[in-house]
């Protein structure tokens, strides 16, 4: 399914980058991996499927899904998705029970877009909920690692994905804190991380970013294809790219 992911987000998007600053920060950790971001586009679980493929190949990878919407979808559930309720005090013990047996398990890790609900990057606070939290009781070896996720239309038809990997913190740190700074802590951390990535892509800059996956350049269709015809008959190179000189 990775290898699908990488197939469609190459057609629909123009590119999946990382700034240069962000390296995943996990590795090297043995025990459980808690990586929670923000929800910003339908696009979120595409891009968390390529991530964990591309850079946490050897992980057992788990993620919570709103549980109306995995019966719609439910290729995500071979992958790894598991329902959650999210309107019911019912749904959210569900959710601990589960993430309790998935985080003993050592080279497990756990993508939890926090904030529960589409919302865009701009809006402050994020309003992470508080199951998010309760998770650094569940497993006190685990790691926990902010991601910002954002989407941005630049020089090419398709929109350049973006995702950041923020410090990592440890779930005994954050268990020895009340919930509620807890959870502050947790959110605190995450909106650091999308406000330097939201920096970066502001500049539309290649420069600061690390291409993860490339996208198709150029319009398409037809009128790329009479404009590759026109360069071949010029004897001149064709780059379908936005920028390129014009055959």
């Amino acid at each position: 399914m990775v290898a699908w992911f990488d197939r469609y987000l190459r057609r629909h998007l123009d590119g999946l980058n990382l700034p240069l600053w962000s390296a995943p920060p996990v590795t090297g950790h043995p025990g459980p991996v808690v990586i929670y971001c923000n929800h910003p586009a339908w696009w979120d679980a595409a891009v968390i499927i390529l991530l964990a493929g591309r850079l946490f190949p050897g992980r057992d990878h788990r993620a919570p899904f709103d549980a109306a919407m995995l019966a719609k979808y439910r290729i995500f559930e071979r992958m790894g998705a598991f329902g959650v309720d999210l309107e019911t005090a019912r749904g959210g013990a569900q959710f601990l029970a589960a993430a309790r047996d998935i985080l003993a398990r050592p080279g497990a890790l756990m993508w939890i877009t926090a904030q529960g609900r589409f919302q865009d990057v701009r809006v402050r606070p994020l309003g992470l909920r508080p199951g998010v939290a309760r998770l650094a009781e569940l497993a006190p070896d685990a790691l926990f690692v902010p991601l910002a996720l954002e989407y941005a239309f630049w020089e090419e038809r398709g929109a350049e994905a973006f995702a950041a990997f923020g410090p990592a913190m440890s779930a005994a740190d954050l268990a020895a804190l009340p919930r509620a700074d807890r959870l502050a802590r947790l959110e605190g951390a995450l909106t650091d991380t999308l406000d330097r990535l939201g920096a970066d892509v502001m500049t539309r800059d290649p420069a600061r970013f690390r291409p993860l996956l490339a996208g198709r350049k150029g319009v398409g269709g037809l009128y790329d294809l009479w404009r590759r015809g026109a360069a071949r008959l010029r004897g001149r190179h064709f780059d379908p790219a936005h920028r390129s000189p014009s055959p």
